[in-house]
């Protein structure tokens, strides 16, 4: 074997999340392609591309909200549909929408999205401490800005154990300070070997990042 596939085999062997020949067609409309990528522990990826490239559509794949036409995602060697309940336990996915019942205050919101959560780190009023929501907590999502409805979900990443954080746009609607603090979390989850895949439009310069680059899509011919 040359150093070459040495090298690909132990990089195979030690990633914890595998994308092989992922391939996603709606109607007659292929997204995307061959898409190919290993990713270990502490290690980010982004996905770039215009909007309906699939950019969405993959971060659902990844989340078991959907399914690949072709090809297969591994977890920790295994192909994610017969590890479900052991993969969707190591995730947290936010969506580009909030995914807030603006009913519900922020406070109520965390503690509703906790029951469904085994493990959880901080307490509520800490995370929300931490997204700047100390004074609004009890106001109704509905009264919230839309800086403040992402920080209200942002609070779950303060608040979860999972290893995997799949993220959509996370640094829309936040000014440039939270959005400074956020980083630092995604750093920090790096650190502690956790795995984080998002989009965004934010250059974020974060050491040994990944990326994968959707194109637009074409008609299939």
């Amino acid at each position: 074997m040359s150093d070459t596939e040495n090298s690909s085999a132990n990089s195979l062997s030690s990633s914890i999340l595998i994308l092989k020949d992922i391939a996603f067609q709606r109607n007659e409309e292929l997204l995307f392609s061959n898409i190919n990528m290993a990713i270990g522990s502490g290690e980010i990826l982004q996905i770039q591309g215009p909007n309906g490239s699939g950019k969405t559509t993959l971060l659902r794949m990844l989340s078991m909200t959907l399914s690949p036409t072709l090809g297969e995602i591994l977890w920790e060697g295994k192909n994610v549909n017969n590890v479900r309940e052991q993969y969707l336990g190591d995730l947290l996915f936010l969506g580009h929408q909030s995914g807030l019942k603006k009913s519900l205050s922020a406070d109520e919101n965390l503690l509703w999205w906790r029951k469904l959560n085994k493990d959880n780190l901080l307490p509520n009023s800490d995370a929300l401490e931490c997204v700047g929501l100390t004074r609004d907590k009890s106001v109704p999502c509905y009264h919230l800005s839309a800086g403040q409805l992402r920080r209200a979900s942002l609070a779950k990443l303060y608040v979860a154990r999972a290893k995997l954080w799949i993220l959509d746009e996370p640094f829309s609607a936040i000014d440039e300070q939270f959005a400074n603090e956020l980083k630092m979390l995604l750093e920090n989850h790096l650190d502690n070997g956790g795995v984080v895949i998002l989009t965004t439009h934010q250059d974020l310069e974060i050491k040994g990042m990944k990326y994968i680059s959707l194109t637009s899509p074409h008609k299939s011919q």
